[in-house]
């Protein structure tokens, strides 16, 4: 729609017109006191001609036929009758004329079209000073939303070559957005790292997209310290749930692990941790600081409320906690039913330990079993161990014996199955000899 609102963009191209010594629509013309400040400023930098009374008219007429009338193709009718006859204008006077070509094309998203018609703008020469850099900004931006970065920075640089004192932090930042855009990263460092001091220098808080931007940039970097530094200031400034989650993570990036786990407890407490990745990262934080109990609570109750879902990699992993929160008697059953998941028999063979070191014998054994069975082990003479000494104690010797055998052919169980072996024989021979003695008597 032509009819909405100008933006920041279009507001400052307006000072433009603050020259023009006629009276013109609201859209062209800045305050009087603006424009007496302009006229006082050009006299002493340059001579610029006049925008006459007669092409000044035909300006306003597209003006009003977009505006107004909402007339998009009559406007650039208009425009393009004024430019056939261009040869007679000044510089002035095109300049203008190109700036209206400019604006309508903006209004209606026609942004390559806008780019020309503003670029055309100050190729002429001489024109207003103020007018001159005001459109060399505009350019600068356009030209970032263009993904031109580029010509971004050749236009801020021309608009620096005319300003007389210290470059603008808004400068710095587009100047540090196109760097980055260009993975130019030390250019963008720089640039971007100029802008949040002289921000801050100011008593004033740096915008929070900045602080984005550093911290990207940094990351790109692989600077990790200086991305937490950011980070920590995010958090003090902004207090959102996803930098205190970042933070944590950088933290163990860095290595620092017992902060990670702080900023991560601390995160928990104040309702930031709630997604499955964030409960997931948090076990696995207790897991690592051997404080697995804690952890398996978290995600036993994510997993009641609903936030981790019940599938092989967190069943395994919340089995595992309370098995080394020694808390088997919970260990076990969600071991069991990862078990049930998993394709190999790996998890068997872990349950079948859990439950021989629990002494449910028949449970070892019938775990052994499920594993043998859907195999792909990465010790499999382990599982016959484990069924040869469920078999021991319940005193089924030659059973015993017969999978020790089994695990004796593996070598990485060869040398317990051998003294298991030696041990369940002479306690066989106990056996028989004791069976003998009673059969006799």
């Amino acid at each position: 729609m032509m009819r909405k609102q100008t933006n920041t963009l279009l507001s400052a191209l307006a000072f433009a017109f603050a020259s023009a010594t006629v009276s013109v629509p609201s859209m062209l013309v800045a305050t009087d006191a603006v424009a007496q400040e302009q006229k006082a400023s050009e006299k002493k930098t340059r001579r610029v001609p006049t925008l006459r009374g007669k092409v000044y008219e035909q300006l306003a007429r597209a003006q009003t036929a977009a505006d107004e009338a909402g007339n998009v193709e009559e406007a650039i009718a208009i425009l393009k009758e004024v430019e056939d006859k261009s040869d007679s204008m000044n510089a002035y006077e095109k300049a203008m004329m190109y700036n209206f070509f400019g604006f309508i094309y903006y209004n209606n998203e026609d942004y390559v079209k806008a780019l020309e018609s503003f670029a055309k703008v100050v190729e002429q020469q001489p024109i207003p000073e103020k007018f001159e850099m005001t459109t060399l900004f505009s350019l600068a931006q356009l030209n970032l939303m263009q993904g031109n970065y580029d010509e971004t920075i050749t236009y801020l640089e021309r608009w620096e070559s005319l300003n007389t004192g210290p470059v603008p932090v808004k400068n710095k930042v587009i100047k540090a957005q196109a760097y980055y855009q260009n993975k130019q990263y030390d250019e963008a460092a720089m640039w971007i790292s100029e802008a949040v001091a002289d921000h801050e220098a100011e008593g004033m808080i740096p915008d929070e997209g900045w602080l984005i931007l550093q911290r990207a940039i940094f990351y790109e970097l692989k600077q990790p310290q200086k991305v937490k530094d950011v980070l920590i200031k995010m958090v003090k400034l902004f207090d959102e749930p996803k930098y205190w989650i970042q933070l944590a993570g950088m933290y163990g990036e860095l290595g620092e692990e017992r902060k990670q786990l702080a900023i991560m407890e601390t995160a928990y407490q104040r309702g930031f941790v709630n997604t499955s990745a964030d409960v997931f990262n948090m076990a696995q934080l207790y897991y690592y600081h051997r404080v697995p109990y804690k952890g398996a609570k978290l995600m036993e109750q994510a997993m009641n409320d609903g936030v981790l879902e019940k599938n092989l990699r967190n069943l395994k992993f919340l089995g595992q906690s309370w098995s080394l929160a020694k808390e088997q008697d919970k260990a076990i059953p969600v071991m069991m039913q990862a078990a049930e998941l998993s394709e190999d028999g790996e998890l068997d063979a872990q349950l079948a330990q859990i439950l021989l070191n629990e002494e449910r014998f028949d449970d070892a054994i019938a775990a052994a079993d499920r594993a043998v069975e859907k195999g792909d082990l990465r010790n499999p003479g382990l599982v016959y161990l484990i069924k040869g000494m469920a078999l021991y104690n319940k005193k089924q010797y030659a059973l015993a014996l017969n999978q020790l055998a089994e695990a004796e052919k593996q070598q990485k169980s060869r040398a317990m199955a051998q003294q298991w072996k030696q041990f369940v024989q002479g306690e066989k021979r106990q056996a028989d000899a004791l069976a003998s003695e009673l059969g006799a008597s």
